[in-house]
C-alpha cells in the first residue's frame, strides 16, 4: 500500500506500534527468567503487565478512529528481540548477562520512545487530542522504564558485571564510583 497521507502515515505507525508491543509481550516474561537480579526480574515484570495496557491504549486509538487494530511487521522490534535472544544464549555470567539485558531493553525502550513520540505529534496535528492524550501516558511511561533501567544499571548490575569481570581476570577490583549516564541529572 502507497502511502501518501499524514492519516495514512499515522495509521501505519499505529499498526507497528501494535506488532511491536505484541512481540514485547512474548519477550519478557523470557527475558524476566533470564534475569539473575531479583530486581531486575522484578522491572521486567512489571514492565509486562505495563506493555499489556499499552496493548489495550493502542486498541483504544484504533477505536477512536473507527479502525479495527491490526498488526504490521515491525521488523526493527523484531532484530532487538532477536539480538536479545542471541545474549541469553550466549552470556554464560549471571551478572554480566543481567547488564547485557539492560542493553537489549534499553534499546527497545528507545524505539519506542522514537515512535511513540511520532504517534503522538501525528495524532496531535491531526486533531485526535484522545488519541494523542494516551499515546502521550505511554510515552511517559517508556521513558520512565528506560530511567529505571539506566538507574538499576550504573548504581548495581553493571558494577556487579565489571566486579565479575574484574575477579575473572584477576585484575584490580573496580572502583565503587558511580558513573553517570549523559545527560542524567544528579
Amino acid at each position: 500500500m502507497q502511502i501518501e497521507t499524514m492519516q495514512e502515515l499515522y495509521v501505519d505507525v499505529l499498526k507497528d506500534l501494535y506488532d511491536a508491543e505484541q512481540q514485547i509481550l512474548k519477550a519478557l516474561p523470557k527475558m524476566a527468567k533470564a534475569a539473575n537480579s531479583e530486581e531486575l526480574r522484578d522491572g521486567f515484570q512489571e514492565h509486562l503487565a505495563q506493555t499489556q495496557i499499552h496493548v489495550e491504549r493502542l486498541d483504544q486509538v484504533f477505536e477512536q478512529m473507527g479502525e479495527t487494530a491490526k498488526r504490521k511487521k515491525c521488523k526493527a522490534i523484531e532484530g532487538l528481540l532477536e539480538e536479545g535472544k542471541e545474549l541469553m544464549d550466549s552470556v554464560s555470567d549471571p551478572e554480566v548477562l543481567d547488564a547485557g539485558l539492560i542493553a537489549a531493553a534499553q534499546k527497545v525502550e528507545h524505539y519506542e520512545i522514537a515512535t511513540y513520540g511520532c504517534a503522538r505529534t501525528y495524532a496531535e496535528l491531526l486533531d485526535q487530542e484522545g488519541a494523542s492524550g494516551l499515546l502521550q501516558e505511554t510515552l511517559d511511561e517508556e521513558k520512565l522504564t528506560d530511567e529505571k533501567l539506566t538507574e538499576l544499571a550504573v548504581s548495581q548490575i553493571n558494577l556487579e558485571a565489571a566486579e565479575e569481570g574484574a575477579e575473572a581476570t584477576e585484575a584490580p577490583p573496580m572502583s565503587r564510583k558511580h558513573p553517570t549516564a549523559r545527560g542524567r541529572k544528579k
